[in-house]
């Protein structure tokens, strides 16, 4: 494989003059440059938004994107690789000029016909884009072409089905990679290194051993100026059925044949298909959701959800979730995966935690069942790294124990050049890897799943709770543990 060759490609950004854009993606881009894993001769990157913008004015919001600490030349060179169209996804002109201008490019660069369609702007849109790219002949390049996908991914089930058949009306499964920027963090990706490469772990990591599986994905910032999008969205839409989706699928999977992107899918796909599903009068004893009310974060007042900036006043959308969910096959049967995710909580973090059953009978009768203890703890952001804490002896004349502390930490030597999500992707994708992107499979199963509970949710057919901002979400939540004598870890 000649992956000079493969690199070589442009770059279309729908949306280009976004908030992603100039936060994640000229960065990422910037560093692919630097790296050398971007072609410097054979790259291009076209911007398109309604903004009536020239190629200058791009290359200098590019240019403040970027650290202002990096090398000047280095960052002229790369910004002189940006190009912009002023484009109206309706007008049938804008898709003609966009293929002359990736034509003139591809010739001006020595590219083979690469194309990469990044579409960062509403899901609306996608379909609509897809069917003009195939109509005007954008996507009949000689060389391969791909498009990333932001989330949402649907509204449920049939939207995201909708959206499936339009973009593939334009590209094949294989060319569709559905952006989960979680599957691109390092921890997330090291779930599949710390089971499969440890001897310790996968041996244990069954309904024999392991007493629960929790996953938080806390926030401290509430909605910002999202409230309008988030007020139709909510913690499910927005967290729940992907991210915490996917996380749950790489820690149950079963070891794949291969670590190719066919085989890891197809056992996260088994995952998905073996959760037990729940009935309607069942929801509230397996999911709770609730709304942040005023509280206090870093000593600093906050108001309540409803009295945020384009949210409504009656509205019952939930900021916060916590739900059990059960897989019934062999490995997992009768072990409660637990999650929890909100706004306004206490600290920022997203964590795993697996704990470990007790001994059937400990020597050592001092050891409470409530110590944090027997306890492997992935942690995701924004400290990175692993913790695994045992019961090791106190250092004095009686045998009493204590938990003892073994961690891992990415923070140990230099990681300056740790390569962000968006950037694993985004090369991923250019060089045509898709293990860590959304399968439709994957979606749809998510999107089944969560479907009745928030069926259910927008009838009232369950409580909305309220959790005070500043605290790590409602009492509800830890009466769930509790009730099968579990607790959220670390308290």
């Amino acid at each position: 494989m000649n992956l000079q060759h493969i690199t070589k490609s442009i770059i279309v950004i729908f949306g280009a003059t976004g908030d992603l854009a100039k936060r994640k993606l000229f960065p990422s881009l910037f560093n692919l440059y630097k790296s050398g894993r971007l072609t410097p001769e054979g790259f291009a990157v076209v911007g398109l938004a309604r903004r009536d913008w020239k190629d200058d004015t791009l290359r200098d919001v590019v240019k403040h994107s970027i650290d202002d600490s990096e090398n000047e030349e280095i960052i002229n060179e790369f910004c002189s690789h940006f190009y912009y169209q002023p484009f109206d996804i309706t007008e049938d002109q804008s898709y003609i000029m966009l293929n002359e201008l990736l034509e003139r490019l591809e010739y001006n660069y020595s590219i083979p016909g690469n194309r990469l369609f990044y579409m960062s702007v509403s899901p609306q849109f996608f379909g609509e884009i897809a069917s003009s790219l195939k109509e005007y002949k954008l996507t009949q390049s000689n060389g391969w072409k791909r498009v990333i996908i932001e989330k949402p991914f649907g509204r449920n089930a049939s939207t995201a089905e909708q959206l499936n058949d339009e973009i593939r009306q334009a590209f094949s499964e294989d060319e569709i990679y559905r952006i989960d920027h979680y599957l691109g963090k390092e921890m997330v990706q090291n779930i599949e290194v710390i089971r499969f490469a440890n001897s310790i772990f996968e041996p244990l990591w069954n309904n024999q051993f392991i007493a629960n599986v929790q996953i938080t994905l806390s926030e401290t910032l509430g909605v910002e100026d999202r409230g309008g999008y988030y007020d139709k969205s909510g913690a499910m839409r927005d967290m729940v059925q992907n991210h915490v989706m996917q996380i749950v699928s790489l820690l149950a999977m079963e070891p794949p044949i291969r670590l190719t992107p066919e085989e890891i899918r197809e056992e996260k796909v088994k995952v998905l298909k073996a959760l037990k599903p729940i009935s309607r009068n069942e929801i509230s004893d397996y999911f709770i959701r609730a709304q942040y009310s005023p509280g206090w974060i870093d000593g600093e007042e906050v108001t309540g959800y409803r009295s945020e900036k384009n949210v409504s006043p009656n509205t019952k959308t939930e900021t916060y979730v916590a739900g059990k969910l059960l897989i019934e096959n062999h490995r997992w049967k009768g072990v409660p995966f637990y999650l929890r995710t909100g706004k306004r909580m206490s600290s920022k973090s997203t964590k795993v935690v697996i704990e470990f059953k007790d001994l059937p009978l400990n020597l050592y009768s001092n050891v409470e069942r409530k110590r944090v203890s027997n306890l492997l703890i992935i942690n995701i952001q924004p400290d990175e790294g692993i913790t695994i804490i045992l019961n090791g002896k106190k250092m004095d004349i009686a045998s009493k124990t204590k938990p003892v502390s073994l961690e891992y930490s990415n923070k140990i030597g230099s990681i300056s050049n740790k390569p962000e999500a968006y950037e694993r992707l985004i090369y991923s994708c250019i060089i045509g890897v898709a293990t860590n992107f959304a399968h439709s499979d994957e979606v749809m199963l998510s999107w089944n799943y969560v479907d009745l509970i928030l069926s259910a949710w927008e009838n009232n057919e369950t409580p909305l709770f309220e959790y005070q901002a500043g605290s790590m979400g409602p009492k509800a939540a830890e009466k769930m543990l509790a009730k099968e004598g579990f607790c959220w870890w670390p308290i």
